[in-house]
């Protein structure tokens, strides 16, 4: 919406019961109520949607990061209807959203694949059988959609049916769709995506790699640029290949081109976000890009304005996604009001935020906060800039990850960069908070009860009156 403003694009915000007082119904210049907090009554009703968008004379659609964002028939509709989708052709996303038809496209653009199936089942005695062929552990993954959803490692034969079940129950929650198909589960790779931007004139521009290895539930809670294994070899490759696979399915607009690296630093095509990812901000950091302005001139038909050798990086960038959880409890969300709420500030630090003090963060979606963002020149700068961001992000009255988010940053291994998907599990299991700061504010707290107050002696001559903010501003409040 902001870029929209610089553009001078009016935006119309769509929003359901839970989302009444949410940040961004309140910075649009319209919004259209569409229903229950339930998705299937609000967010993922393609006819209500629809249905607000010509309410309002809107003349396109920006479909966000989730819910529909990846759904072909949406996007469809949207095209049906004469209505601009901000994202790529609707034949696009069926066949990349597809993770298997993704695969099969891969495949025939020479693009390494992580061995599994290459096409969605339903019958459990069937993926058992490809359990065998592929070998222990696999992968169970939703062939619709991504962001960690649907997905279960299955390390014996003992726990693939139950597994199976879960994920796509899981998946058909999240996507409206619980095919599911399988994949050799890789030992402690790396993942790495690449941001590519494409027009409808045929010309396709990687933006370079993101690093997103620090992983709960399979879901990025930290993300970096660049990576810290990345080689200018090898981003060479790894950068050809995400445009090859764009390529080869007729790509436009923004996406991302996901690859696993093992420890030999060999990549394998994993997948393609058919939309723009909560990370993309650390890009546009190293960039100076603004990718969503880079969407809406697509989707208005014009190309890009640079090449790949125009475009250049330069300095590190990190984002921590900041979460309603508990991450003692295994990362159990922490829904509630926000009792009090301090951003931090200071040079080469973004907050792209989405509560507010009084805010009530609702139980029935995703329960992620803000994304904060830090650039600094190198990368043990921008660590030690994320960890001052993060002292001074004040949030009270939900748990949060902040001080684990802070203990990463602090270990030897961040430090090294030898990140994997499975750092957590490896290096912060059981996690505990630090303690002796809680109880120096619980003791902070009862002393300030117990003593009372006592005014500040007024100087000779004066009255011992309270500040207003009226005598605080100077010239300005005469």
């Amino acid at each position: 919406m902001n870029t929209c403003r610089e553009m001078g694009i009016a935006t119309v915000a769509v929003y359901s019961e839970a989302d009444r007082k949410a940040v961004h119904v309140l910075n649009a210049d319209q919004a259209v109520f569409l229903g229950d907090s339930d998705p299937s009554e609000s967010y993922l009703n393609i006819d209500k949607i629809i249905a607000a968008a010509k309410q309002t004379g809107s003349e396109a659609i920006h479909p966000g990061y989730g819910f529909l964002a990846e759904n072909p028939l949406f996007a469809e509709r949207c095209e049906s209807e004469g209505l601009v989708f901000i994202g790529p052709p609707s034949k696009v996303i069926r066949e990349l959203g597809d993770k298997t038809v993704a695969r099969r496209t891969v495949m025939g653009s020479g693009v390494p694949v992580i061995p599994g199936m290459n096409k969605p089942e339903s019958d459990t005695r069937v993926l058992a059988g490809e359990a065998e062929k592929i070998g222990y552990p696999v992968l169970i993954k939703a062939a619709a959609g991504g962001g960690g959803k649907g997905m279960r490692v299955v390390t014996s034969p003992g726990d693939f049916n139950e597994a199976c079940a879960s994920a796509s129950s899981e998946a058909k929650r999240a996507f409206s769709d619980g095919s599911i198909y399988l994949e050799k589960y890789l030992s402690r790779p790396r993942h790495v995506e690449f941001q590519i931007v494409a027009d409808r004139q045929g010309h396709v521009v990687h933006l370079f790699e993101r690093e997103c290895s620090i992983q709960r539930r399979h879901q990025k809670i930290i993300e970096e640029t660049p990576s810290p294994i990345m080689t200018p070899e090898l981003r060479e490759r790894m950068g050809a290949a995400a445009v090859a696979v764009a390529k080869a399915s007729g790509y436009v607009n923004a996406g991302t081109v996901e690859f696993l690296v093992d420890q030999q630093r060999n990549f394998y095509f994993l997948e393609v976000n058919t939309r723009l990812q909560v990370e993309h901000p650390i890009t546009e950091m190293i960039t100076g890009l603004d990718i969503v302005r880079i969407q809406l001139e697509v989707a208005s038909g014009n190309p890009l304005p640079f090449t790949q050798e125009d475009v250049r990086s330069r300095g590190h960038a990190i984002e921590c996604r900041i979460y309603a959880e508990d991450p003692e409890k295994g990362f159990y969300p922490s829904p509630g009001k926000i009792i009090y709420m301090q951003e931090p500030s200071g040079p080469g630090i973004r907050n792209d935020c989405g509560i507010y003090s009084g805010f009530q963060v609702p139980v029935e979606y995703d329960p992620i906060l803000s994304k904060l963002i830090v650039y600094a020149e190198d990368r043990s700068q921008a660590i030690k800039r994320m960890i001052q961001a993060l002292e001074n992000y004040i949030i009270l009255g939900v748990k949060t990850p902040v001080p684990f988010l802070i203990d990463v940053l602090k270990s030897e291994a961040f430090a090294r960069g030898d990140t994997s998907t499975d750092f957590i599990d490896t290096h912060f299991c059981g996690w505990k908070p630090d303690r002796c700061y809680a109880d120096a504010a619980c003791a902070a707290f009862i002393i300030d009860e117990l003593t009372p107050a006592v005014k500040p002696k007024a100087a000779a001559g004066q009255a011992n009156t309270e500040l207003s903010p009226w005598q605080t501003l100077g010239q300005w409040g005469r």
